[in-house]
């Protein structure tokens, strides 16, 4: 039987693995692929208290937090590929747009 403790266990490794990525990758498209599995890990652990405590919260946040990822995905991608274009590089090290 899958309790909630094994949902919460898998979201808790889902979400380290984002932290992870994004703390060791440089790439941007990387990063903000590590930063939607930490998103679905949030949502995966709202579903799973929602199901435990029979409530329909949980899910209405997870539509939000989809809205939300769905923005962020797609401003992001349009900034990474703006980015690209001036510099000709996704490699964080590398884009310094921000210095004189």
């Amino acid at each position: 039987m899958i309790t909630l403790t094994h949902y919460l266990v898998l979201s808790a490794i889902l979400f380290t693995l984002g932290v992870v990525g994004v703390l060791i990758r440089r790439n941007a498209i990387i990063i903000f692929m590590c930063i939607e599995l930490m998103l679905n890990a949030v949502n995966l652990s709202f579903v799973a208290f929602a199901h435990y405590l029979n409530s329909m919260q949980g899910q209405m946040f997870v539509i939000f937090v989809m809205t939300v990822a769905a923005a962020e995905a797609a401003v992001g991608l349009a900034i990474i590929v703006a980015v690209f274009r001036n510099k000709e590089t996704v490699n964080i090290d590398d884009i310094n747009i921000m210095k004189w």
